[in-house]
């Protein structure tokens, strides 16, 4: 049974939070990388206040973020993960809390509970896209963090799926391309493309030697997406509620080549093993996109109503699932 001080410590969590975040925009761990530096080495590297980069600091080493050897700090193995140098950084998802957009709508959770409606569009005005859209540097952050998500998703996916019989594939809101990459590198046979709002995909593979395979096309997914034998659509669907979320499928379905299979790549709810990092994502949902997170069950009526069928769930050892589609018998 939980003690007051652990409830405590839930309650005062964003303190944590706020903390790793400043750490992650100033680059502590990148500047730790070389080994322990003394505290005012260290501020004058960062450009910060030598005695309040010390009092951050203290909180970082009482939660094993860094490590403190008689006035210098160190990175510990968790601090190691903020390093932008490493595959899958954390530090770009914690940077994505420098925007105050982000902080003020979580403060208005409440209205979403109340509501039903997305916190951060009843506050702000706008939506989440928008406000990225129209700030350059947030919307350079978010894509930094969805790169740096799919790298970790990415090498799991190629490994867990079978694309054996398929020669063309298409990341469907695929940003930066890093999960197509990872599916290319992995199946040799495979050509890809990807897909997404000309601000946000990229130009080309980070690797050159996938430039023969690889394309780029702009567009919606919700009006069409390029002809495939497979779709990779990951971390999508939660960020819409559900009619959009259906536009996003038909237009899949609608260009899904014969014997084509859509792979839908999400946390699924239900699922042992991820319950609280499930639930947290799905109330991030709420709040800052109006998406949500979905079961099975709940995604089968997706697809059902998008003219595709469920066929099978593939485990990828790790939180995120494939929920594999193909086109239902005289759907469109």
């Amino acid at each position: 049974m939980g003690k007051p001080a652990d409830l405590q410590s839930m309650v005062t969590g964003f303190r944590v939070s706020a903390a790793l975040s400043v750490a992650a925009e100033l680059g502590l761990s990148d500047q730790l990388a070389g080994g322990p530096r003394a505290v005012g080495d260290l501020a004058a590297a960062v450009q910060a206040d030598e005695d309040t980069l010390r009092r951050l600091l203290r909180v970082l080493v009482a939660v094993g973020v860094y490590a403190e050897y008689d006035g210098s700090f160190a990175n510990t193995t968790v601090g190691e993960e903020l390093r932008s140098d490493r595959p899958g950084s954390l530090r770009p998802l914690a940077r994505l809390l420098q925007d105050p957009a982000i902080w003020a709508a979580w403060g208005h959770l409440g209205h979403s509970v109340r509501t039903g409606a997305t916190a951060f569009e009843a506050l702000h005005g706008i939506d989440l896209w928008t406000h990225r859209q129209r700030n350059p540097e947030q919307n350079a952050i978010f894509n930094d963090t969805m790169a740096a998500l799919s790298s970790y998703v990415g090498d799991a996916v190629a490994n867990a799926y079978d694309f054996t019989g398929l020669a063309s594939v298409v990341d469907v809101g695929g940003g930066q391309g890093v999960l197509l990459e990872a599916v290319l590198a992995r199946h040799e046979h495979l050509t890809g493309t990807v897909f997404d709002l000309p601000h946000v995909v990229a130009k080309e593979p980070r690797s050159s030697a996938l430039e023969s395979r690889w394309s780029v096309v702009a567009g919606s997914f919700f009006e069409a997406v390029p002809a495939a034998d497979a779709y990779l659509v990951k971390s999508i669907l939660h960020d819409w509620p559900d009619d959009r979320c259906l536009q996003i499928l038909r237009s899949c379905a609608a260009a899904l080549n014969p014997g084509g299979v859509l792979l839908v790549v999400e946390l699924v709810l239900g699922r042992p093993g991820n319950e609280l990092q499930a639930a947290l994502t799905d109330l991030n949902m709420l709040v800052v996109a109006g998406g949500r997170e979905r079961t099975e069950a709940e995604y089968a009526a997706l697809f059902e109503a998008a003219g595709l069928r469920l066929t099978r769930v593939v485990d990828t050892g790790i939180p995120m699932s494939i929920l594999e589609a193909r086109r239902s018998s005289g759907g469109s």
